[in-house]
């Protein structure tokens, strides 16, 4: 197991928990650098460890954090999703990143997964110093992942969110839907995939809690990163699941084709939580971990090269 260290920053005046991996194997500073951000309402132990790890065993340091009121960072009320403050997050835990010894604040690479993909797109898109994204099933049109879950959906979702809103102007706690439910329940995602795989990446995850303020949803309407897509100059590599009912692959392919530099990786058989665990994981581990090495430089040891290229 890679060897990681319990860091902390600071962003909008709360403190932001992360882990650092230094990385193994035979490297000399200056390093590159890593920084992985997840996805909606998760947390760092959700399946991040299992990527990190295996980019720092090739070598490649890497930063791992929880955005603000989730996990063990800081911020009121909890259960919290703020578009901005996720933006701001992701600014502080790059500046970070970049100013630690031995790191090579030229050489950094981001990846993010579902929202946080999207995140990462809009990060790669106005952060001119990013050498390389690697986005897995990322959000990258909120609208037309809501379109998948139904009008009558999308609607109720939308009343729970007002709601929120006005307890929020009453000053009064927020009013929480889970994250996942069953086909057909009030829930952010309730497709059939949905909760089976929400729930099987958060089993060592203890902090995760299935509520969100629901107010994100008269936000997220308007989360397009699709948008941003030709202003990214770094190479990107897309992970797709083909049968991912949550963040439509024809919708990521899309959005993928603006890219200047970007390759897909398409998993025929895959949903949109296939790639955290087993084979899949295995599969596309190995294939981020060779992307982030090629475009990021890392000195890696022959075991460590083998492994990373499956």
């Amino acid at each position: 197991m890679a060897t990681r260290q319990d860091v902390s920053f600071t962003s909008g005046g709360d403190r932001i928990a992360a882990w650092f991996y230094p990385g193994e194997g035979p490297h000399d500073p200056p390093r590159p650098c890593v920084v992985l951000g997840h996805g909606f309402a998760a947390v760092k132990e959700a399946r991040l460890d299992a990527f990190a790890e295996r980019f720092a065993e090739a070598g490649l340091p890497c930063l791992v954090f929880d955005y603000r009121h989730f996990g063990a960072s800081g911020g009121e009320p909890r259960q919290l999703i703020n578009v901005r403050h996720q933006r701001q997050d992701w600014a502080a835990a790059l500046a970070y990143a970049r100013s630690l010894p031995g790191i090579d604040p030229e050489r950094i690479g981001i990846w993010g997964t579902s929202f946080g993909g999207g995140l990462a797109l809009e990060v790669a898109a106005h952060d001119s110093g990013i050498r390389a994204a690697v986005l897995q099933v990322p959000l990258v049109d909120a609208f037309a992942t809501g379109q998948g879950e139904g009008l009558r959906h999308m609607a109720k979702l939308a009343l729970a969110g007002l709601r929120d809103l006005a307890g929020a102007l009453l000053r009064r706690p927020p009013y929480t839907i889970p994250v996942v439910g069953r086909e057909g329940t009030l829930a952010f995602m309730s497709t059939p995939e949905a909760e089976p795989g929400y729930l099987s990446i958060v089993r060592n995850a203890p902090s995760w809690r299935n509520e969100v303020a629901a107010r994100i949803v008269i936000s997220l309407a308007l989360f397009k990163p699709a948008r941003l897509a030709a202003r990214v100059r770094c190479p990107v590599l897309f992970i797709v699941g083909e049968r991912d009912a949550i963040t439509p692959a024809d919708v990521t392919r899309r959005a993928a084709a603006r890219v200047r530099q970007a390759r897909v990786i398409s998993l025929p058989e895959a949903g949109h939580f296939t790639a955290y665990l087993g084979d899949a994981f295995e599969q596309v581990v190995a294939a981020e971990t060779a992307f982030f090495v090629e475009q990021l430089g890392a000195r890696t040891t022959t075991a460590d090269a083998a492994k990373s290229s499956g």
